[in-house]
């Protein structure tokens, strides 16, 4: 996560995608409860376009955003997933905003 921190910082251009649950305790989204194997295989292709576009999935502890495969497996070849997820960000004591 403090990777991702550093990257934003830096001004990179990336898709952050939080793929917890509805019932995980949503934090700011840019894809709320995108979790589950066929909500991001649903979903994908409409909110990312680009099959090259960088997308950092994360989760509330970064078990769940592991599922970057899945992402792999339509045609995206730039995905990763956030170390630590939400949880981790918050541990780190790194920034937050409220909606």
């Amino acid at each position: 996560m403090t990777d991702v921190k550093r990257r934003i910082d830096a001004g990179e251009k990336f898709i952050l995608v939080d793929v917890r649950e509805d019932n995980d305790g949503q934090g700011p989204s840019s894809w709320r409860g995108a979790s589950g194997q066929g909500i991001i295989e649903r979903d994908i292709e409409q909110r990312v376009t680009d099959t090259n576009a960088k997308v950092i999935l994360y989760c509330g502890g970064g078990f769940r955003s592991r599922w970057w495969r899945i992402t792999a497996e339509n045609g995206y070849t730039n995905v990763e997933s956030m170390d630590g997820g939400w949880k981790g960000w918050l541990d780190a004591g790194l920034p937050t905003a409220k909606d």
